[in-house]
């Protein structure tokens, strides 16, 4: 798919939710020129296992121009320059406060190019008292509350990938496509912000409100869920466990008929998800009771059979080998790399082509003369 074919996207952008964001306007068909300081965007060392390539590196990057510049030296900063005079779409993602000191503050950028879509990602935002403070995804996952409602009785845990980076990245990409059709319709660029913090914190509104008004403290649940029940792992007969989720009161009745035991369904302290929450323990040994009477694929054949949502609990061995799982391949310096697909695909349409993951500066002399004469 190339329907944004013909826009080009600076973007001066390192580690994560910059480049998630850039990478999908590539995906689209945008010329991407990834702006990176002269020792490269450090996520290019974050490992070498990917081939010897860094998977961070390779996930974000592929279909993208590099060029290495040193935004403090006068040359470099005006290059950049002439790259925005014509942009469509500029990304950044500098610490707090370092693009306004380059000169480049998005007001002015603003007033200088009114077409132009600029996108700043921060950690806290422009405005407020942590403003200026440094951001990383551990560090947002705890300031939003995300780490104290993940883990298990024991203690808090960080969520596995880089939730909040990717949260941001995302929320940057839809902002960027919003303002691209309102572009299309006023001829008018705008500015966008978003900040690692605000855009999680939008995906903390379910306990938010839980607790704020009906005063409920989430907790660590685990597998489970704090909420909704039955929700959560459990042993089967062969020792090996279930994920099973309920949603409602007839999928609950439904569960009680597989288990042959369908009066359960009407017990005062299972007859509505709010009783089942409330009687957890009780209900968990029903549950657990009922599938340690079997093994985990005649359980999971059972309750397929009376449409109960089940899931296996997968190591990174079985994420491979799902019978449901897409690759693409991307093409890297050190060879074709295969990673997992993306999420959404266009249906009716050839399969897409994904660009090269480009080396540092790769594309830093061409694109220095292309834009040298502007």
């Amino acid at each position: 798919m190339n329907d944004l074919a013909g826009l080009t996207v600076v973007s001066v952008e390192h580690a994560v939710a910059a480049p998630y964001a850039s990478c999908k306007l590539a995906d689209a068909g945008a010329r991407v020129i990834k702006v990176e300081r002269p020792e490269g965007d450090f996520a290019r060392n974050y490992d070498t296992l990917a081939n010897g390539n860094s998977a961070y590196f390779v996930w974000l990057n592929r279909g993208k121009e590099s060029i290495a510049l040193n935004l403090k030296e006068t040359a470099d900063k005006a290059l950049l320059t002439a790259m925005l005079e014509k942009a469509d779409v500029f990304i950044q993602n500098l610490g707090p406060g370092v693009i306004d000191r380059l000169g480049l503050a998005p007001e002015e950028l603003a007033a200088r190019h009114p077409q132009l879509i600029i996108c700043s990602i921060s950690g806290y935002g422009s405005k407020g008292p942590r403003a200026s403070q440094k951001a990383y995804d551990l560090l947002i996952q705890a300031e939003t509350g995300l780490a104290a409602i993940t883990g298990a009785e024991h203690g808090p845990a960080r969520v596995g990938v880089s939730v909040c980076d990717i949260a941001a990245g995302m929320t940057a990409y839809q902002a960027i496509l919003e303002a691209l059709i309102g572009r299309s319709l006023t001829g008018q660029g705008r500015q966008i912000e978003v900040s690692l913090f605000h855009a999680l914190a939008d995906w903390m509104n379910v306990p938010f409100m839980q607790y704020h008004y009906g005063g409920k403290e989430p907790g660590r649940p685990g597998l489970k869920h704090p909420t909704v029940a039955p929700y959560g792992a459990f042993d089967c007969a062969d020792g090996k466990p279930l994920l099973l989720s309920v949603q409602n009161d007839w999928e609950f009745k439904s569960l009680c008929e597989a288990f042959g035991e369908p009066d359960a369904a009407e017990r005062p302290e299972f007859c509505t998800n709010s009783a089942r929450v409330a009687h957890r323990d009780a209900l968990d040994r029903f549950v657990g009771d009922n599938l340690k009477q079997r093994g985990r694929e005649e359980n999971i054949a059972l309750l397929e059979e009376a449409r109960i949502a089940i899931g296996r609990l997968s190591d990174m061995d079985d994420v491979v080998r799902h019978p449901q799982q897409q690759f693409i391949t991307v093409p890297t310096p050190t060879g074709p790399i295969k990673i997992l697909g993306p999420g959404a695909t266009t249906i009716g349409t050839d399969a897409p082509t994904y660009g090269d993951v480009p080396e540092l500066d790769q594309h830093g002399p061409a694109l220095r003369k292309e834009f040298s004469d502007i």
